[in-house]
């Protein structure tokens, strides 16, 4: 069992040697749009997670997802070859790549908090002609202080 520290400096090697790999030797077509987001190493070294994104080709079309996966699964002995290669641990880890959600999740977040913004601005809106239910001066008073 390998101490956390080395598991993440692990991760972050391979995040850089894929992406690196990505970019400058595999020849896939399908692969020019891929981001690498990050790795996750396992605490015994032997399996690493890399998470990508796909970005779109056009501005407001929709990134191609399925044969993103598709070429990196194909990819993926070359890659871990390079991986191997390029960290120098006794055993390469498999790699298994899992499309990131983050920025879909952030984009539900933001439209969330429109949302809301919306309906805090109705909210303060209409208090501004509000009046009290009842007396202007609610509280008890003692009439005979």
């Amino acid at each position: 069992m390998a101490d956390p520290a080395r598991a993440r400096k692990l991760a972050k090697r391979i995040s850089q040697i894929v992406a690196s790999a990505l970019e400058h030797e595999v020849k896939d077509p399908r692969l020019a749009r891929v981001t690498i987001t990050d790795a996750k190493v396992t605490a015994d070294l032997r399996d690493a997670t890399v998470y990508y994104t796909v970005m779109p080709e056009d501005l407001g079309s929709q990134p191609d997802n399925v044969s993103a996966a598709a070429a990196l699964e194909s990819a993926k002995g070359v890659l871990r070859t390079k991986v191997g290669a390029g960290t120098g641990v006794r055993f390469t880890p498999t790699l298994t790549f899992v499309q990131d959600t983050v920025g879909e999740g952030a984009a539900r977040i933001e439209e969330l908090l429109a949302k809301a913004h919306e309906a805090d601005a109705e909210v303060a809106r209409l208090a501004g002609t509000a009046q009290p239910a009842g007396e202007s001066d609610p509280y008890r008073r003692n009439d005979e202080e």
